[in-house]
Formats: structure tokens, C-alpha cells, sequence
């Protein structure tokens, strides 16, 4: 990680290390990079524990749409701290192998169909279309579609603390994505020069 080891904590830090302590059995990823900046630390474990753990959206829902943000991001941490998650809530691993190697997913799941083309939209195009949006709009509803789009925006800005601060991924993980190598993109090997 870019960031030095944090030896010795404030009042501020040591309360929020103990909350993450209490909500996730330890300081892991891109909460111990949040103990830096306590009061906006707070705020986005706080939102992250709400858009993990009790959003209008199911949980196989809320797991893909962070694996879905993670694959976008390059956010190899995430990935692998989630993807077993999604496919314990049912998400099918096949489908999962797929994304992470950057191909077409093909869904079972038309729900989850739905919430990859709508949250791939969001983040890759930054617009919704008409027809996606509708759709969405009537299969999760509007409090659902709402805690969507927070919960993208959210796993947005853990994917961005995550690179940006180079946190190392658990010693028994492996690099989950085949075009991405410590922090950075690979050309493909079958790809011209």
C-alpha cells in the first residue's frame, strides 16, 4: 500500500477503526485507507454498510452491482472479497468467470441482466437509456433503483481509494482479472501491438 502504516491513531481514527472492527472483524482494503481522513472515512463506511448490507435490493442484487463496479474500476480487492458472496446470494459463478475476463456475462437471471446493462450504462456511457431505465424502473422499483445508483457510486469511490492507494490484495488471493497486472492494464496477448 502507497500509504504508511498508521502506528499511531487519534481519537478520531481509533473510534472509526473500532466501528470498522465491529462491522467487519478488522481494518481490511480500503477502510484502513479511510482511517487517514476520519470524518469522511466514516461517512463512506457508513454508506457502504447500507448499500452492502441493507439496500431495497436484494442481496444477490447488491453483491452483483458491486462486482459489476469492481470489474469496471479494475478494483481486484473488491472483486475478490465479494465474489464468493454473490455466488453464495446466488449469482451464478459461470456468469461471474465471464465478467472478470471482460467478456458478455450471459446472465440466467433476467434481474441481473438487467442491473448489469443498467449499472454498465451508468458507469460507461454515464447516461441511462429510455428503455433500460423503464425496465429497471419496473422490475426494482423506484427506492431500489435509487439505493442503485448510490450503492454504484459508493463502490465507484471504494474501487478509486482501493487503486489509488495501491491496497495490496490478501496474500492467499489471487489477481482475479487476466488484463490487469498489480495496478495497471495489460494489452491482451493476442492483441496487435
Amino acid at each position: 500500500m502507497r500509504l504508511t502504516p498508521l502506528h499511531e491513531a487519534n481519537a478520531e481514527q481509533a473510534e472509526l477503526r473500532d466501528r470498522i472492527t465491529r462491522r467487519r472483524g478488522g481494518v481490511h482494503g480500503p477502510f484502513d485507507a479511510l482511517l487517514r481522513s476520519p470524518r469522511p472515512g466514516a461517512l463512506v463506511e457508513a454508506l457502504s454498510t447500507y448499500c452492502t448490507q441493507e439496500s431495497a435490493l436484494p442481496e444477490r442484487l447488491r453483491e452483483l452491482a458491486l462486482l459489476v463496479t469492481a470489474r469496471h474500476f479494475d478494483a481486484q480487492h473488491s472483486w475478490n472479497a465479494h465474489v464468493g458472496k454473490a455466488e453464495a446470494a446466488g449469482v451464478e459463478g459461470a456468469a461471474l468467470r465471464r465478467l472478470a475476463r471482460g467478456e458478455e456475462p450471459r446472465y440466467t437471471a433476467a434481474d441481473e441482466e438487467l442491473l448489469h446493462r443498467f449499472a454498465t450504462q451508468a458507469l460507461v456511457e454515464h447516461f441511462v437509456d429510455d428503455d433500460t431505465y423503464t425496465a429497471a424502473l419496473q422490475e426494482f422499483g423506484e427506492a431500489a433503483l435509487v439505493d442503485l445508483v448510490i450503492a454504484l457510486g459508493n463502490f465507484a469511490t471504494l474501487a478509486l481509494i482501493l487503486n489509488t492507494f495501491q491496497v495490496d490484495l490478501r496474500p492467499d488471493s489471487e489477481p482475479p482479472f487476466p488484463d490487469v497486472r498489480g495496478f495497471r492494464r495489460v494489452r491482451a496477448e493476442h492483441s496487435p501491438s
